[in-house]
């Protein structure tokens, strides 16, 4: 492994654990391990805190693609902490494209966003069509994180389901989306399963979670069974 050349990266290796690292390697078969430094979340999200407004973090921001994925997970904290909007759309569409991995993609999730669904969507829409794995399964747990309450339509299922990627990382976030969906718009996207609207891995997938879920009935539960693809 390299040797860190920067002020954050020194951070992130004096809190390095090896047994973690070999952890989450395990966890992300897209990462290459020498690109793992072993840091858990927590001490991330506090050196972020730490470092949040300072010309040191501003540096690092600038920098794209970063070395580690700790790196791209401290950068994801920093975007979290952004208070303005355009700001924050503008520093996420720069850091989006070099996003190689479902756990940085995941955590992902500025509560900011959710002030701002309206205009929002429109960038929703565009993820959806990436080319890039992990820009569309940002895009899908954008509607999933901030559009199945009160924002919930039926279109913006309908704009997961269109979707069609034979990509993994892409087909395990619409069946989330459509598990979550089924917990809370049942009857909304009850529909998609009963007519296969979805390809057989993420109709199945999505069956899978949604019946592990306790937010779902168990009479719900039966029904859904049913409705696997053998």
């Amino acid at each position: 492994m390299d040797k860190p050349q920067t002020e954050i990266q020194n951070r992130l290796f004096a809190l390095a654990d090896a047994q973690y690292r070999d952890f989450q390697s395990r966890l992300m078969p897209t990462v290459d391990k020498g690109k793992i430094i072993g840091v858990r979340t927590p001490c991330i999200r506090a050196l972020a805190r730490e470092y949040v407004g300072t010309d040191a973090a501003s540096a690092f921001m600038s920098c794209l693609p970063h070395r580690y994925y700790e790196e791209d997970n401290l950068h994801a904290c920093f975007l979290a902490m952004i208070k303005d909007y355009d700001e924050l759309m503008t520093q996420l569409e720069r850091f989006l494209p070099y996003i190689d991995n479902w756990a940085t993609c995941d955590m992902l999730r500025p509560k900011i966003l959710k002030k701002h669904t309206e205009k929002l969507l429109d960038s929703i829409k565009g993820w959806l069509v990436s080319d890039r794995v992990y820009t569309v399964r940002f895009g899908i747990g954008m509607l999933m994180s901030f559009y199945l309450d009160e924002q919930f339509k039926p279109e913006y299922s309908e704009l997961v389901c269109s979707v069609h990627s034979d990509e993994y990382y892409i087909q395990m976030m619409a069946a989330w989306y459509f598990a979550t969906a089924l917990a809370k718009q049942y009857d909304a996207v009850l529909p998609y399963l009963k007519q296969r609207r979805l390809d057989a891995f993420t109709h199945n997938k999505a069956i899978q979670k949604a019946v592990e879920s306790y937010r779902i009935t168990p009479e719900q539960k039966a029904y859904l069974r049913t409705l696997k693809i053998k």
